[in-house]
């Protein structure tokens, strides 16, 4: 049994491939899609054009939070500390750890709800994954569940009726959000996943790396250019 899908979806949008697919995959199922994006001092701060790229081709609504003060504050992080260097290599290495910013999503969600409080929406939705649990404790089903109660509870009496946090992706793979977004015609060549953030991906770093793989094992051509002139022979 299909579960009803309240009409306005609030999504947190990077630009990237899982909130792309995400802001795919609610529209198949028939919510109207708000995007909502980020601007906090990231150094790979390129995404947002991708993303108002995707909300052009979507043809929805795209605002821009700017927080872009907060990166001063969270120091230590190679997305936002330009002392730190963006590590390359698989996603899963230990050195990824650095490219955590504390309580990203945590900020980023508790936002979302507020403007999904205003506009009488009834879903907040991110994309999170599988692939990203053994890295970022604010992208794990325990995190999610408890804002989930979070949200409720700091919201009694204004949240429209069945209004739900939403992670669609939050026990999938990333080559399994490549295979959907593949279904749904998303069109992957306007997605940024670079952390380095340069005019074109750099292949190297992890979210790079992670890219190329699930393209890869998910079958589906990879359009991305990658500057170490890599490309991904198995899925083409």
């Amino acid at each position: 049994m299909t579960k009803s899908t309240p009409k306005s979806a609030v999504l947190i949008a990077s630009g990237g491939m899982d909130s792309t697919v995400t802001a795919y995959e609610l529209r198949a199922r028939g919510s109207e899609v708000f995007l909502l994006s980020f601007d906090y001092g990231q150094r790979h701060r390129v995404e947002l054009a991708h993303l108002a790229r995707v909300a052009e081709r979507l043809d929805v609504p795209h605002e821009t939070v700017d927080l872009s003060g907060l990166g001063r504050l969270l120091t230590g992080s190679a997305l936002t500390d330009t002392t730190v260097d963006v590590p390359d290599g698989h996603y899963s290495e230990q050195s990824m750890r650095s490219t955590v910013v504390p309580n990203r999503n945590m900020i980023m969600l508790s936002i979302a709800a507020g403007v999904a409080v205003s506009r009488g929406a009834g879903i907040v939705a991110f994309g999170a994954h599988a692939g990203d649990h053994p890295i970022y404790p604010d992208c794990r089903p325990a995190f999610f569940d408890q804002l989930g109660k979070a949200v409720h509870a700091g919201n009694e009496g204004f949240l429209v009726p069945g209004f739900r946090l939403e992670a669609p992706f939050l026990h999938l793979t990333k080559a399994d959000i490549v295979r959907r977004g593949h279904e749904l015609g998303v069109p992957f060549e306007l997605t940024w996943s670079c952390y380095k953030g340069g005019s074109v991906h750099c292949g190297t770093c992890g979210t790079c790396v992670e890219r190329k793989e699930a393209f890869e094992l998910a079958g589906v051509a990879d359009p991305t250019e990658y500057a170490d002139g890599a490309d991904t022979e198995a899925s083409r």
